[in-house]
C-alpha cells in the first residue's frame, strides 16, 4: 500500500509507524505484530517498529498508545479480554475500553482448547464431563489467566452439567501445562497454540477447541459445540490494532486498509497459521460488533459467577 500523505513527514519523508504491544517480546502476540510489521514495511510503509511494552495484562501498552498523539503513527495491537473480559471483571480498570482508542482491524483469531495429560481415561469433553461426575472434588481446571473466556466457558457448561470444577491459575502457560501433562491437573486451558508442542511429542490430548468450525492445524478434533457444549462458543481469543481516540477518519481508513491487505498475504497466513493462529482479518467496525458481542454473551456468566477483581 502506498504511504498516506497522513504517514510523512516535511519534504515528503516518511515518518516511523510504531505498533506497540502490551507484552513481551517472544509472545503469541509479539508473534503477531513482528509478522504484519515485516509485511507493512514491504507493502509500501518506509519504517515500522514494534514497541514491548508489558505490564498489567497488556495494560501499560495500552495507556502508552492512548496518550500517544493521535497522527495514525503509533497503534497499540492487543488481545481481545482487555475489550471484552476485563470490563466486566475488574472494579477499577483504569481505562475505558470503547473510547479511549478507535479500533483499526482484527489481525488475528487465537484459537483455545481444552486439554489433558495423555495419560488420563478420558479423551474428549463428554467423557470428561462423565469423570468428573465421579471424581468427588478432583475435577479442576488450570488457567494462566484468572477470568478468561475459557474459565467462564467451563462455570457455564460445570453449572449446567452439576459438576464441581476447581480453577487453579498459574503465573503463565508453562508451569500450568506440567501439571496437566502430570495429571495433577484434570483438565487445562489456553491457546492452541502454546499447547501444540506437548501435543505432536504426545504428552498431551485435545478435549476440543473453542468456536463453531475445527481448525485446519486440528482438523481432527472436534468443536466442544459439535460435542455438546455450546458454552464455549465464544471462549476463543483475538488480537486487534487500535489507534489513538482522536485519530483522523483518513489515517484510520488508511490503515485499515493496510492491515487488511497485510493480512491476505499467503506468507504471513502461513507462518501465523503454523504457529497456531488464524488469519482473516476484519474491519475497525467488525471488530467494535464483536466485543459489543462478546461482552454481552459475558456478561450474564460474570454476575452469576461473582468475579470481581480489584486490581
Amino acid at each position: 500500500m502506498p504511504l498516506d500523505a497522513s504517514a510523512q513527514g516535511a519534504g515528503g519523508d516518511a515518518k516511523v509507524l510504531r505498533l506497540v504491544v502490551g507484552y513481551a517480546a517472544g509472545g503469541a502476540a509479539d508473534a503477531v505484530a513482528r509478522a504484519y510489521a515485516e509485511q507493512l514495511q514491504t507493502a509500501g510503509f518506509a519504517n515500522v517498529i514494534v514497541e514491548n511494552r508489558p505490564g498489567a495484562s497488556g495494560r501499560l501498552g495500552f495507556d502508552a498508545v492512548k496518550r500517544a498523539k493521535a497522527d495514525g503513527l503509533t497503534l497499540y495491537l492487543g488481545s481481545s479480554p482487555m475489550f471484552v473480559i476485563f470490563p466486566l471483571t475488574y472494579r477499577k480498570l483504569g481505562y475505558d475500553p470503547d473510547h479511549d482508542l478507535r479500533p483499526v482491524a482484527v489481525v488475528a483469531d487465537v484459537p483455545t482448547a481444552a486439554v489433558a495429560g495423555a495419560s488420563q481415561p478420558y479423551g474428549d469433553m463428554p467423557a470428561y464431563v462423565q469423570w468428573a461426575k465421579q471424581a468427588r472434588g478432583k475435577a479442576n481446571l488450570g488457567l494462566a489467566t484468572l477470568g478468561s473466556p475459557g474459565q467462564l466457558g467451563t462455570i457455564e457448561m460445570a453449572k449446567q452439567n452439576g459438576l464441581q470444577v476447581e480453577p487453579v491459575v498459574y503465573r503463565g502457560a508453562a508451569p500450568m501445562l506440567v501439571d496437566v501433562v502430570s495429571g495433577e491437573v484434570s483438565m487445562g486451558w489456553d491457546a492452541v497454540a502454546s499447547m501444540m508442542p506437548l501435543y505432536t511429542g504426545g504428552k498431551l490430548k485435545f478435549l476440543g477447541v473453542a468456536g463453531s468450525r475445527r481448525l485446519p492445524m486440528l482438523p481432527d478434533v472436534p468443536t466442544l459445540l459439535e460435542q455438546g457444549y455450546p458454552q464455549y462458543q465464544h471462549a476463543s481469543s483475538w488480537y486487534g490494532v487500535y489507534a489513538p481516540a482522536g485519530t483522523p477518519d483518513a489515517a484510520i481508513s488508511a490503515l485499515e486498509q493496510a492491515f487488511l491487505a497485510a493480512g491476505k498475504n499467503p506468507a504471513l497466513v502461513a507462518k501465523l497459521q503454523a504457529s497456531g493462529f488464524l488469519v482473516e482479518p476484519r474491519s475497525g467496525a467488525d471488530a467494535k460488533r464483536r466485543m459489543e458481542t462478546e461482552r454481552a454473551h459475558w456478561a450474564p456468566v460474570v454476575k452469576a459467577a461473582g468475579i470481581v477483581f480489584d486490581e
